[in-house]
């Protein structure tokens, strides 16, 4: 089990984790004592009253019912396409991938310093490459810096879940320069695979104005999107549309597009509006394992990804101007 500590430095509030039996329920991350900022659950049923997370003016989740899909590369990915608008709106980033995080390492943040409290005991989020972003990856043991190892696992029953996404939803604070500045225009939030209690929580205590799906081609893996698709439909989450990932092979010396894991038929049949369909680029996965966001690199990126790198970039923006368009609409 893990629970946080409080150490004072230069006179700067820190936490850290530290190995202990002590663990809460009511407070999993072991943040210093807050007023309630969650909306509760009501304990003998009725309605629960969604509300929107402090400091974030539009929240679009991205997930799917299949792990090893690309979900996280996406949301990372997507972020980044959203900043880069014209008009250069603020992006954050949320992993409530509880058990199993990889904004860290997408983000080159997973030897990073523990994050910081502000006075009234919220966490600040990290940043790199202008993006902030919190992650359970932050809150837990980290490998050394020699080291890619994931060395702290999370074994927590489903009360404990709830509780930590209830606490990363509303007890981080959002506002640049420590809060002195503005809150996120959009928040993505990297989802677990499943329907299982991460997504239930967030669907029922957040207004969530879109939720985008990513999937590859195969059946085996959109019978899986299906089912989590039906789930935000039952907890009113609004469905904005599909990115389909490694859709296909674009062939290096002639060009042409070939279909490795099934077309784009199949993903038709999911009934939502496809936004991308983003081809297999061997420089997706080597920046995402260095913490460099495909879409950063632009036109310098990987000369054997070539053309596919470029058609990669350009479906990805394409795809958030989209989103952008059908959250504010």
């Amino acid at each position: 089990m893990f629970t946080l500590k409080l150490m004072r430095r230069r006179g700067m509030t820190q936490r850290t984790f530290a190995s202990t039996a002590g663990q809460s329920h009511e407070n999993p991350l072991g943040l210093p004592f807050r007023p309630p900022s969650a909306p509760q659950m009501p304990r003998r049923g009725g309605p629960i009253q969604k509300r929107r997370i402090e400091h974030v003016k539009k929240v679009i989740v991205v997930a799917s019912g299949k792990g090893g899909v690309g979900k996280s590369t996406i949301a990372v990915n997507l972020a980044f396409s959203l900043a880069m608008l014209s008009h250069r709106p603020r992006v954050g980033i949320l992993d409530l991938d509880i058990f199993g995080p990889s904004i860290p390492t997408l983000m080159g943040l997973q030897h990073s310093d523990d994050p910081h409290l502000t006075s009234a005991g919220a966490l600040v989020p990290i940043i790199n490459h202008g993006i902030p972003t919190m992650s359970m990856g932050y809150l837990v043991p980290r490998p050394p810096s020699n080291s890619t190892e994931f060395e702290g696992a999370i074994v927590w029953r489903g009360l404990m879940v709830q509780k930590a996404v209830q606490q990363l939803l509303f007890d981080v604070d959002w506002r640049d320069a420590g809060g002195a500045g503005p809150g996120v225009d959009v928040l993505i939030i990297d989802m677990p695979p499943g329907t299982g209690d991460v997504p239930l929580t967030l669907g029922q205590l957040v207004v969530v104005d879109g939720a985008v799906i990513v999937s590859t081609p195969q059946d085996v893996a959109l019978t899986d999107v299906r089912r989590g698709i039906s789930m935000f439909k039952k907890i009113s989450v609004p469905i904005t549309g599909l990115i389909l990932n490694q859709a296909s092979f674009l062939c290096p010396s002639c060009n042409t597009a070939h279909d490795l894991f099934g077309t784009s038929t199949n993903a038709s049949r999911l009934g939502i509006p496809l936004l991308a369909q983003l081809p297999l680029v061997g420089g997706v996965s080597w920046g995402g394992d260095r913490g460099i966001p495909y879409v950063l690199e632009g036109k310098n990126g990987s000369d054997k990804d070539a053309r596919a790198g470029e058609m990669w970039r350009d479906e990805m923006n394409k795809a958030a101007s989209k989103i952008w368009g059908l959250v504010h609409s």
